[in-house]
């Protein structure tokens, strides 16, 4: 079904070939999609060597995202928007929870896109991947969004997901540093069988790369004959996906389907027939035979637990067990023996809810399959419930006209507006102990709102719209789409064949004015929207103090900060802040606002050292409160003038998933200097940390290095190491509640370039960028 060679491959005669020999393949990776396409959008600013430094077509963000990355632009000088910028607001649409703060910031947002020459699309009108690959996507290009999902390779663009200080650069004009990618062939041959959808490749392809990360921050580029059998929306519907490989960007070959799907969006001058080059080198190799695919069904907590349906359905007692004991051992009481088991009855596994939403599950040919295959039947009348959301108005549009949207009514399930909700935990929250079923993008621990610090726990399965429909058509008693009587017919036909887009519902309701910025305009600010905190640069020394240990092997950025309706304090940093770790190590927050008290305390004690009378004497009586910080490590007055404290995250893998900067930006909010990680999870959480000024630090070994809440970890010397560019960096421990001993160690910097360099030198992007 899927294959995978880790080793150099070369294109030739249509097809790649493993190859022995290196030397037969030197100077050739330039000729391989993803390269031409990134060597167009390579900046004349000189970088370090092995990095590339790229200006991007145009950027996308949301409502989660766009008025923090604005505010950031806006104090580090911006002026107007250099290329063009399209602020989509599907995440907060609902304006649901907060009062009017969600309103405010869509206020903001059409403010900013007047002021800098922006693009604004109002609420319920598009999710913010569906309108790029609608409007912006096209051969050739290159887009970057802060949304981790920023997938438009089958369109032919190449489309990256980062944190928005990443967006900020390129909003002033800087480039965006990568490290040369190396590029892997997805070799695609076969026909998918009737009832098979993209999300049951994209889970297959997930199962298959993400836990030995062999595509990870590189470029997956599709090729080969089994492209040619993908309608449009399926490759879609595969390509946003891989995101969850934690690949870089992904590309695909182009054809006479990509043409007319660009003709349908009015675009047509933007096609580009795009292949590989006789003699292209790739670094690696996947292959993946269409047919072998089978109905999949992604099990909690991650898109990569892949198993096939009826493999599930067949072994559900084993499985649902083991995935409750893994649910117990991360969150303990809340989950009762029986939670999961309890879906297994006479044979068969019944779920209580089905969603099929946004950016992955809403395009088109999605839904309308969804309706054939449930037809004239009905969801029926017990608890189980379906709920279908569009991707975009238009979308919605031609769905009205060919019956699709009223037949799913008819049967029983609820038809909502364009928003990302369920992929995010703002809407279709299923009830505790339910089990629901999504084509969505993540199945995240909580992901779909439950607090299991309340004693709430819900669990989700990612599957494809097809086999939820034929679930949802008997009632809720798990079904994979190629055991429904009838379904060669029902897939007979290619439904986004027949779609016809409608750009009216843009023109009429999008404002545009890219390229026309009206600086006269005054920003239209809410009384959530905060500026950043003032942030101060990296000192000579700096002592962290241990405030939460995560022994997960992977840590999401959703466990980081979670989603859901405390995004709606987004646009105030402190406010924010105080949902950090909330769901994973809810005492954080706490142990972490003391530390920033004290380094506030040393922060304006030693503005005055040197005053005549000022120094108190070294006493327990006089000493300053952030005194004992230093026990163990020498004087105190001689390490509080120019040693920063702050705090810092232990986590094994950190930064899985979302795209959201705010994983980090808390954290140096609540006054984080570091992570240590032995590594991290994608580039663009680590990117965050970076940019925020946060050391990502590395060790070798979570377990040897042994960390406990309230250990306190001294690195002198680290702003001339980071100036100079040292790799590693010497470190002292004293273990909590441990007196007068002092361990020693030593982290790893990792790959930093001279402006990343420069960034956590200065103490954050925006203190950089004022310098």
């Amino acid at each position: 079904m899927i294959r995978l060679y880790d080793g150099p491959v070369i294109w030739k005669n249509g097809r790649p070939e493993i190859v022995d020999c290196i030397d037969r393949v030197d100077g050739a990776k330039g000729k391989t999609i993803a390269r031409k396409i990134i060597d167009r959008h390579l900046t004349a600013a000189g970088g370090d060597v092995g990095k590339l430094s790229l200006k991007f077509d145009a950027l996308a963000s949301h409502d989660i995202t766009y008025v923090g990355i604005i505010q950031t632009a806006r104090a580090s000088g911006l002026k107007e928007f250099p290329v063009p910028y399209v602020l989509t607001n599907c995440h907060n649409s609902l304006c649901a929870v907060g009062g009017t703060i969600n309103e405010d910031d869509h206020r903001f947002g059409l403010s900013a896109a007047r002021k800098y020459g922006g693009i604004y699309v109002p609420p319920h009108v598009a999710v913010i991947h569906q309108y790029m690959r609608e409007m912006f996507a096209g051969c050739g290009k290159m887009i970057i969004g802060s949304d981790s999902h920023t997938r438009y390779g089958a369109i032919g663009t190449m489309a990256v997901g980062e944190g928005g200080p990443e967006l900020v650069k390129q909003l002033l004009g800087r480039p965006y540093e990568v490290s040369d990618p190396e590029v892997v062939c997805v070799y695609l041959t076969g026909k998918p069988r009737p009832g098979v959808g993209p999300q049951d490749v994209a889970i297959a392809l997930i199962g298959a790369t993400f836990k030995n990360a062999f595509v990870k921050n590189k470029v997956m580029e599709f090729v080969g004959p089994g492209v040619d059998n993908l309608s449009m929306d399926f490759r879609i519907g595969i390509d946003v996906m891989t995101t969850e490989t934690t690949c870089w960007s992904s590309i695909w070959q182009t054809d006479e389907r990509t043409r007319r799907y660009l003709e349908k969006h009015c675009r047509g001058e933007e096609y580009a027939r795009l292949a590989p080059e006789e003699g292209a080198r790739y670094d690696a190799l996947i292959t993946v035979d269409l047919s072998e695919i089978e109905p999949m069904i992604a099990l909690p907590f991650h898109p990569s637990n892949a198993h096939t349906v009826r493999s599930f359905i067949d072994n559900a007692p084993d499985i649902l067990r083991e995935t409750e004991k893994e649910a117990q051992k991360q969150f303990g009481k809340v989950i009762k023996d029986g939670s999961f088991t309890s879906k297994y009855r006479d044979g068969n596994v019944y779920v209580d809810q089905g969603v099929i939403a946004g950016c992955s599950g809403g395009t088109f040919e999605n839904v309308c399959r969804a309706s054939g295959i449930i037809g004239d039947g009905s969801i029926g009348r017990d608890a189980y419930s379906l709920s279908v959301y569009p991707a975009s108005e238009p979308v919605y549009l031609e769905l009205m006209k060919n019956g699709a949207l009223s037949s799913l009514t008819t049967a029983g399930a609820t038809i909502r507006s364009c928003f990302c909700g369920p992929c995010f935990g703002a809407g279709d929250v299923p009830s505790n102990n339910a089990f629901s079923i999504r084509h969505s993008t993540r199945n995240f621990p909580n992901r779909e709102g439950s607090k299991p610090g309340e004693g709430q726990n819900a669990w989700v399965a990612l599957m494809d719209a097809a086999s939820i429909a034929a679930t949802s058509r008997n009632g809720g008693r798990l079904t994979p789409a190629t055991e429904i009587e009838g379904i060669d017919g029902i897939y007979a036909s290619e439904p986004s064949e027949e779609y016809r887009f409608d750009r009216k519902i843009y023109d009429n309701r999008v404002y545009n004015g890219w390229g026309r910025p009206m600086p006269e305009e005054e920003l239209v600010f809410g009384p959530n929207i905060a500026d950043w905190p003032k942030m101060g640069p990296l000192t000579d020394n700096i002592l962290l103090y241990v405030a939460s240990v995560i022994t997960d092997p992977v840590t999401t950025t959703d466990e980081l900060i979670p989603s859901g309706e405390t995004s709606s304090y987004r646009s105030n940093p402190e406010r924010l802040s105080r949902f950090a770790l909330s769901r994973k190590d809810p005492e954080y927050v706490g142990r972490s606002l003391k530390i920033r008290e004290l380094e506030r305390e040393r922060a304006g004690y030693t503005g005055n050292c040197g005053a005549a009378g000022s120094e108190p004497e070294n006493s327990a009586e006089t000493a300053p409160g952030f005194a004992a910080m230093y026990d163990g490590f020498g004087d105190w007055k001689d390490l509080a003038a120019n040693t920063r404290i702050g705090s810092v995250v232990c986590a094994r893998k950190p930064g899985d998933g979302s795209a959201r900067e705010q994983a980090a930006s808390c954290q140096k909010v609540l006054g984080g200097a570091a992570n240590v990680a032995e590594a991290y999870a994608t580039k663009r959480y680590r990117s965050n940390l970076i940019n925020w000024g946060m050391l990502p630090l590395i060790t070798d070994s979570l377990d040897e290095l042994n960390p406990a809440t309230g250990d306190r970890i001294l690195i002198r010397g680290i702003r001339k190491a980071i100036a100079q560019g040292e790799t590693l960096v010497d470190a002292e421990i004293v273990r909590a509640g441990v007196e007068g001993k002092r361990e020693k160690t030593r982290f790893a910097l990792g790959e930093l370039s001279a402006s990343e360099r420069d960034i956590i030198l200065s103490g954050c992007l925006i203190n950089y960028y004022n310098t």
